[in-house]
C-alpha cells in the first residue's frame, strides 16, 4: 500500500457493522491501516473486542460495541456513544447481515423476519442513525445553500449478488439484499444535499464463515458432500477463483476515500465476474 494511500483516511471516524470476522474485520483493519479510527460493531463482545485491540494495535483508536442491529434502539445508543468517544462519524459500513439457505416452501414467517429484521431494517437504521450524525456536522451555510462542494460523510451498505437475481433456495436473503440495493439508492438522493455519498458492494464467493454456513446448506439440499455447492459456484467465476476479504475491503476502502466523491447512489459487484449487471 502506498504512502499516500495510508493517509487517505487520516483524521476519520469510521463505524464498522459485522466487524468481529470475515468481511466486516477485514474491513474495519483496511480502513484503520488507511488511517481511520474505528467503532467496531458486532453481536458478539468477545470478537467486536479482540477486532478493536488489532486496530489499536495499528495506533489507531478502536471501540467495541456489541450490538444487534435489528434493534434500532442499540444502534442509536452506539451511535450516541461513539459520537461521545470520537466527537464525530464520517464513514458507515454496514457489513453486518445474516444468510439463510432453505427451500422457498419451507420457509417461516420466524425465517422471514429474522432475515428482513437483520438484513434490511439493520442496514436501514444504521443509516439513518449515523447520517443525522453527519448531516448535524455540515456547515449551516452549506445546509441553506441546499448544495455542497465537499463529500460530509461516506456509507457503504452490504448487497450481494444474491441481490442481483432471485435464489431459490434463498429467497429472504435474495430480498433483503435486493432491498438493500434501492434502499442504497433512496438514501443517496435524500442524502445528496449534503453530500453524503451512499454506495453498495455486491460480494461473490468468498470465504469466511458465513459462507461456510451456506456451502453446508446448499450440499445438503443438494445431497453432496460439502464443499460441493461452493466449489460449484466458484466453476461459474470468469476470474476462475474465490474472492478474499481483502479482494471487498479494497473496493469498500476505495468507496469510502476522497476518489470516490463524486460516486454516489451506485452499487459495484465484487464477484470476479459472476453478475455483469
Amino acid at each position: 500500500m502506498g504512502k499516500d494511500m495510508e493517509s487517505r483516511l487520516s483524521g476519520k471516524v469510521a463505524i464498522v457493522t459485522g466487524a468481529g470476522q470475515g468481511i466486516g474485520r477485514a474491513v474495519a483493519m483496511r480502513l484503520a491501516r488507511e488511517g481511520a479510527d474505528i467503532v467496531v460493531v458486532d453481536i458478539n463482545p468477545e470478537t467486536a473486542e479482540r477486532t478493536a485491540q488489532d486496530v489499536r494495535g495499528l495506533e489507531r483508536r478502536g471501540q467495541a460495541h456489541p450490538v444487534n442491529v435489528a434493534c434500532p434502539a442499540e444502534i442509536e445508543s452506539m451511535v450516541a456513544h461513539a459520537v461521545g468517544e470520537f466527537g464525530q462519524i464520517d464513514v458507515l459500513v454496514n457489513v453486518a447481515g445474516i444468510a439463510q439457505t432453505k427451500p422457498f416452501l419451507d420457509i417461516s414467517e420466524a425465517d422471514w423476519d429474522r432475515v428482513i429484521d437483520v438484513n434490511l431494517k439493520g442496514t436501514v437504521f444504521c443509516m439513518q442513525a449515523v447520517a443525522k450524525q453527519m448531516i448535524g456536522q455540515v456547515p449551516q451555510d452549506v445546509i441553506a445553500q441546499g448544495r455542497a462542494d465537499r463529500s460530509y460523510g461516506k456509507i457503504v451498505n452490504f448487497s450481494s449478488i444474491s441481490g442481483r437475481r432471485g435464489r431459490s433456495v434463498q429467497m429472504a436473503y435474495a430480498a433483503s439484499k435486493a432491498a438493500i440495493i434501492s434502499a442504497t439508492q433512496s438514501a443517496a438522493l435524500a442524502l445528496s444535499p449534503y453530500n453524503i455519498n451512499v454506495n453498495a458492494v455486491c460480494p461473490g464467493v468468498i470465504p469466511t464463515p458465513m459462507w461456510e454456513q451456506i456451502d453446508r446448506d446448499r450440499s445438503k439440499i443438494m445431497g453432496a458432500e460439502p464443499g460441493e455447492a461452493i466449489k460449484a459456484f466458484i466453476e461459474k467465476v470468469p476470474l476462475r477463483r474465490a474472492g478474499s476479504t481483502e479482494d471487498v475491503a479494497g473496493a469498500v476502502a476505495f468507496l469510502c476515500s476522497p476518489d470516490a466523491d463524486y460516486i454516489t447512489g451506485q452499487t459495484l459487484n465484487v464477484d470476479g465476474g459472476f453478475e455483469t449487471n
